[in-house]
């Protein structure tokens, strides 16, 4: 039986986590629940006071749906089996999820809901594997690429600041007939930069699921500069790399996070464009402003549905998973079927096409032929 449980939020922040965190405690308080927020991730129960724990009272999530960023606060750096401590001066890894089990279990928590990316659902999943006792996982990152997922709330919301972003620098470029290269935020995945880069009017779009070619970039460009249109948008995932090359990174892996950050791609494009075309180039990495304000409509609707979902399935049965949007409905999904891997935007996709057809540059194309696989339309 159900009678108290916790949330926390992991990895990065994203449009849409209060709305989730408000959903959770509303409905579970109406079961005649107590819920607990956990600050930080997983830091606030490795923390003796109670500083490190919220009671989620009706009063403490009321407001909260339609505001950006998270009440608990969150952390990329929260990985309880790898947690940087001081010993004699010196800072050192050391596993502390027993402790933090323990303490689950010394607040009388009879379940965890668990926001996070893949990182987050891995995490979760060792910690039952070590004792936690059940958990639902609710998937977040903007970067849309999760496994076992159609959407990730924090992506729609993501993808409108990317769009109105590139809607306000088509006047600038056209102003100084310039080259506009935008970096955006996406890892592996190229969901942020294709969709955003379709609906914004891009005129290239570079994503790691397809390695491009720099001189069909050239030449999409030159032929920009050939019409009425002496301007051109370029928008740039920041993992994308050209054919036989590798994804730059901005930030290399810690001894206590294996985690390297991308980045730097979109200036190291605009000064290659410049000097190849003489057209002159100006990089924009939009970063973290992708990542804050608050949920729009969508993303506020996906984050209560799953949250709500996830306090469903906890009340329901004892199986534990990611609640997953599948279709029209959420459903429960195993985390072996979520953790490990990315899930990236396949070539033959209906958005892939899309830009294809309406003439914008993935970067594998010639005249019309493409130098990566085409895949023939999918038929019903």
């Amino acid at each position: 039986m159900i009678r108290r449980i916790a949330i926390n939020t992991g990895g990065g922040d994203a449009p849409g986590l209060n709305a989730v965190i408000h959903a959770v405690a509303l409905s579970a308080l109406r079961r005649g629940w107590e819920v607990v927020g956990i600050r930080r991730g997983y830091e606030g129960l490795l923390e003796r006071d109670a500083s490190g724990l919220i009671p989620l009272t009706r009063e403490a999530v009321r407001g909260i749906a339609h505001v950006g960023g998270t009440i608990l606060g969150t952390t990329n750096r929260g990985d309880p089996f790898n947690c940087p401590v001081v010993e004699n001066g010196q800072t050192v890894s050391r596993d502390l999820s027993a402790q933090l089990i323990a303490r689950f279990e010394e607040l009388q928590l009879d379940a965890l809901v668990a926001l996070g990316g893949d990182g987050s659902m891995a995490l979760a999943a060792r910690l039952m594997e070590r004792g936690l006792p059940r958990v639902i996982g609710v998937p977040k990152t903007i970067d849309n690429d999760l496994k076992g997922t159609q959407v990730t709330f924090g992506f729609a919301t993501a993808v409108d600041t990317t769009t109105d972003a590139l809607d306000k620098l088509h006047s600038t470029a056209q102003a100084h007939s310039r080259v506009m290269v935008v970096e955006v935020m996406g890892r592996h995945a190229g969901w942020i930069a294709l969709h955003a880069g379709i609906a914004g009017g891009a005129d290239v779009i570079l994503i790691p699921e397809i390695p491009y070619d720099f001189e069909r970039v050239c030449e999409k460009i030159r032929a920009r500069y050939q019409t009425r249109s002496a301007f051109a948008i370029v928008v740039v995932s920041e993992g994308a790399k050209a054919q036989g090359g590798e994804a730059l990174y901005k930030m290399g892996k810690d001894q206590f996070k294996e985690h390297a950050v991308l980045g730097g791609i979109g200036e190291q494009l605009a000064r290659q464009i410049e000097a190849a075309t003489g057209c002159e180039s100006r990089s924009v990495v939009l970063g973290h402003l992708q990542r804050g304000g608050s949920p729009c409509a969508s993303d506020r609707l996906l984050a209560q549905r799953l949250g709500c979902a996830a306090v469903r399935h906890l009340a329901s049965g004892n199986e534990s998973g990611m609640v997953a949007q599948q279709l029209d409905s959420i459903r429960l999904v195993p985390f072996s079927e979520v953790v490990g891997g990315t899930r990236g935007v396949a070539l033959d996709s209906d958005e892939v096409h899309t830009a294809r057809d309406i003439g914008i540059c993935l970067g594998d194309e010639v005249e019309g032929t493409f130098l990566t696989h085409r895949a023939s339309i999918p038929t019903r």
